[in-house]
């Protein structure tokens, strides 16, 4: 039988090194030496380390947490639900928070989506778009729509099918190759996001869609901002256009809001920057303000419709925290405080702190991008930074910021105050000026 873990040494024992004996890290081998910090609580837009340091959040814990941590109303919404349920199957009943939640997400989603399929992380969203595109062809008579076609620097998700839309060379999940079904990558726009649109950027991607439309089941993409896959933002024209080719071509449309919904790029959706509807649309990360793992697939009449009329005769997805009462009680809670909430304003000063502290960034010799978009801030370096030596560098300096690849990039809460921008941003320029090539 296997040792137990040695007991902690002291009240709380070094909490670092009792994670480094039986934790397991994302995206680290189990044994990992990259940096680690111990956090004692949060609040605001601050991490309490456990030697007593505080840092600015610059990530909103993987771009969740949009109100900072501790927020009262969220607080009180969570603490109220405990008092009647805090889980409840969702198969044969229902309840008023998931209720609500889904009429709320219906009447701030574009006008076509009208049915909300309640899940428990953005990964799961996705499959569950997956399937029900299949579904869909499945009942309208054309099972061998079974492919999915995408862009490449793309990210939806760590779980199979998510992996699958995920770029297959330049992406993390290019290990498991063999596992995933094969389905047709697009290049990239190439027209940034302040650039107009034309035929040409298109082209390619036309040309690929009417070659495999007959197979195609739908298309899947992230709206207006690539994120981890590339943190880079394309025209809204360019999403426009592909609006326009499924519809000619007949193939559905996927939007993967997750990272970016809810405000994040200075549209409530990335969708709404080209004034288009999906027929399937992702939420997640945002949806609970970073309090409880909860996302959301929405769809319109005609794919409930299509899924329905499939041999199986209903969707063949339930999972067991499907339509969990604390995290929707929790959800209401954010969705409404972030629409009472003068929140356009905020994420457009927000991004006016960010152009300004991450343009000295541009003239650095390691630097070869700087952009920014709504509350998005990124520096993207000429080669790859070096987690060991950054990450630290970071904390240093007073701020939380989680580099990866050439990307030293924020995604900070929307309540965060100009000074707290200003700091941030330039501690992320000094950190990669002391870090990248001279």
């Amino acid at each position: 039988m296997p040792a137990a873990p040695a007991a902690p040494a002291g009240p709380g024992g070094d909490l670092v090194a009792r994670d480094r004996r039986v934790v397991w890290h994302p995206y680290a081998p189990a044994a990992a030496t990259t940096p680690l910090f111990g956090v004692d609580s949060a609040s605001g837009v601050r991490l309490r380390l456990t030697d007593g340091r505080e840092l600015i959040d610059g990530m909103s814990s993987w771009w969740a947490a949009i109100h900072g941590y501790r927020h009262p109303v969220l607080d009180e919404a969570a603490r109220a639900q405990l008092g009647s349920m805090s889980h409840v199957m969702f198969g044969g009943l229902t309840h008023e928070p998931a209720v609500r939640l889904a009429e709320t997400l219906v009447a701030i989603t574009p006008e076509p989506l009208r049915r909300v399929f309640l899940c428990d992380s953005g990964s799961v969203a996705v499959e569950v778009a997956i399937k029900m595109a299949l579904q869909y062809w499945m009942g309208r008579g054309r099972p061998e729509r079974t492919r999915l076609l995408t862009i490449r620097r793309g990210y939806h998700g760590d779980t199979s099918g998510a992996m699958a839309v995920c770029d297959p060379d330049a992406g993390m999940h290019h290990l498991f190759s063999q596992l995933l079904p094969r389905h047709l990558f697009a290049a990239a726009p190439d027209c940034a996001y302040d650039e107009p649109c034309e035929d040409t950027h298109v082209a390619a991607f036309e040309g690929l869609l009417a070659r495999h439309a007959h197979e195609v089941a739908a298309v899947i993409l992230e709206p207006v901002v690539q994120g981890t896959g590339a943190m880079r933002f394309y025209a809204p024209g360019w999403l426009a256009r592909v609006r326009e080719l499924c519809d000619r071509y007949g193939v559905l449309l996927i939007a993967d809001e997750i990272a970016v919904g809810f405000g994040r790029s200075g549209e409530l959706f990335g969708c709404d920057h080209a004034g288009v509807a999906p027929d399937i649309m992702c939420l997640g990360k945002a949806l609970t303000g970073g309090y409880l793992s909860m996302a959301a697939t929405l769809c319109t009449d005609e794919v409930a419709d299509g899924v329905s009329d499939s041999p199986a005769g209903a969707f063949m997805h339930g999972p067991t925290f499907m339509g969990n009462p604390l995290a929707s009680a929790v959800a209401n809670a954010s969705v409404e405080l972030l629409l009472a909430s003068p929140w356009r304003a905020r994420v457009a000063e927000i991004s006016a702190g960010l152009r300004a502290g991450l343009a000295p960034a541009a003239d650095l010799p390691g630097v070869a991008d700087v952009r920014v978009l709504g509350a998005i801030g990124v520096i993207e370096t000429r080669e790859l930074v070096d987690l060991n030596v950054i990450q630290p560098l970071l904390v240093e300096l007073g701020v939380w910021v989680r580099p990866f690849g050439r990307l030293v990039y924020t995604m900070p809460p929307f309540v965060m105050a100009p000074a707290d921008v200003a700091t941030l941003t330039g501690a992320m320029v000094e950190a990669v000026a002391r870090t990248t090539g001279s």
